[in-house]
């Protein structure tokens, strides 16, 4: 069997769903940060581990979480309240958990949806490390985490369904405005520390992970981010394939990349102002 591990706050909306579809599992946990609606309430009356942690950023989190709770089994697959996991995938789980063959974890295909249309084209990459062996798996950056497994890796058949849109656009801009927060102090911690990146990894390295990694890194030193990014996603994805919600979705990614820039620029501008006043001191 499998461990399930979902992480939460104030997700009374979605959570009934998402453990529903996870209902196959003997052991569902529930990492709460202090929710102020019945998301604990929900998850208890489903029979779910509940814990909870103040919520600092996302690699903290989720490092905290396959650390410190107590899994009944040896393989965790992780998901958020707005994911479900289809039947076919919770089959293939269970197989590649029986019968992993060397590997420590297993990437598996999500659909995001706007509103109903599958964005299959102008997602930015529609793979995710969630089944694991917990003691294998680390994560790191603020937000938007990199899945880091120490070990082979395979892949599973089947789909992870996300509603990142089930609370309406409000909620998801409201939600990025967090996140772009984080994403611009990440930059700034990198900066700061000097993290290398490599041309030749950002576009040939075989590993996933490594790929992305460097990517982000390369993508945050371009110009133009913002507008960038649309193109990346309408056109060179395909998005317009999705029809309008495949544009409206890159439209609100390139707006989020313009928060990650202008707080990035703040950041900077406080910086720099911090530095004169210490020299004039």
């Amino acid at each position: 069997m499998i461990s399930v591990l979902i992480l939460t706050k104030n997700e009374e909306q979605d959570l009934p769903a998402c453990l529903q579809s996870v209902a196959w599992s003997d052991d569902v946990h529930v990492c709460d940060s202090f929710s102020t609606d019945r998301t604990v309430e929900i998850a208890e009356k489903s029979h779910a581990h509940v814990s909870q942690r103040v919520f600092d950023n996302w690699a903290s989190h989720q490092n905290w979480s396959i650390r410190n709770i107590r899994f009944r089994h040896e393989w965790v697959f992780y998901l958020d309240a707005d994911e479900r996991a289809t039947p076919e995938l919770a089959a293939n789980l269970e197989q590649a958990a029986q019968c992993p063959g060397g590997n420590v974890a297993f990437r598996v295909r999500r659909r995001d949806y706007f509103r109903g249309t599958w964005l299959k084209h102008v997602q930015t990459s529609p793979f995710y490390l969630r089944l694991f062996r917990p003691e294998k798996m680390r994560y790191e950056r603020l937000v938007n985490p990199i899945s880091i497994p120490d070990g082979p890796v395979g892949e599973l058949n089947g789909y992870l369904d996300h509603f990142p849109f089930s609370k309406g656009v409000g909620h998801w801009l409201e939600r990025h405005n967090s996140y772009s927060t984080l994403e611009a102090e990440q930059i700034m911690r990198n900066r700061a520390a000097n993290v290398p990146f490599s041309f030749k990894q950002a576009l040939l390295a075989k590993d996933f992970n490594v790929r992305r990694f460097h990517q982000k890194e390369l993508f945050c030193r371009m110009p133009l981010r913002p507008f960038i990014k649309f193109l990346l996603l309408y056109v060179g994805k395909r998005g317009f394939l999705d029809g309008a919600a495949g544009m409206r979705y890159a439209m609100l990614q390139s707006f989020y990349e313009y928060m990650i820039v202008l707080k990035t620029r703040e950041l900077e501008s406080a910086a720099r102002t911090h530095v004169d006043q210490g020299q004039s001191a």
